[in-house]
């Protein structure tokens, strides 16, 4: 089988991102959870928070690519200082994308209306023990969330 990623199909997934309380939304091109590797798309609409976390148990490493737009890929250290910020993407942007080892903490900020990643995981997703969420950074459902990426995004490293 040949999928193709196609302005269409991006335009497909943003607008389901727009319709997402979480302002993003994955478009998988495995067939299912037990696939390994994972591989997908990420819109991320600006605003859209996600929870510092890292990938350890399983260890699992993590490539994000960005397709159109440009993110922002934090590290931390265990203690939640940020140790890294990785700008991707962009019209003529010196960095296109990260590779993050298994165990490291990271988060990933849109820096513009839309940023739409390709993603590569190991699979299987067990959504019991994919992620482990960093206990120093809000929930997603936490009002201190907007604060927290303002105050990544005056970091830079």
């Amino acid at each position: 089988m040949v999928q193709v990623i196609s302005r269409s199909l991006i335009n497909t997934v943003a607008e389901a991102a727009a319709g997402s309380a979480r302002l993003r939304m994955n478009h998988n091109f495995h067939s299912g959870p037990a696939d390994n590797p994972h591989r997908f798309l990420n819109v991320l609409l600006r605003g859209t928070y996600i929870r510092p976390h890292k990938h350890a148990n399983p260890a699992k490493a993590e490539t994000f690519i960005a397709l159109e737009g440009s993110a922002a890929i934090f590290i931390f250290d265990e203690a939640g200082a940020v140790t890294g910020r990785f700008d991707i993407g962009g019209v003529d942007a010196p960095l296109l994308g990260v590779d993050i080892s298994s165990g490291v903490w990271h988060t990933v900020v849109a820096l513009t209306e839309r940023v739409v990643c390709f993603e590569v995981k190991p699979g299987p997703w067990e959504p019991s023990s994919d992620k482990e969420f960093a206990a120093w950074a809000p929930a997603e459902d936490d009002a201190g969330c907007e604060h927290f990426i303002e105050g990544l995004l005056a970091v830079s490293t």
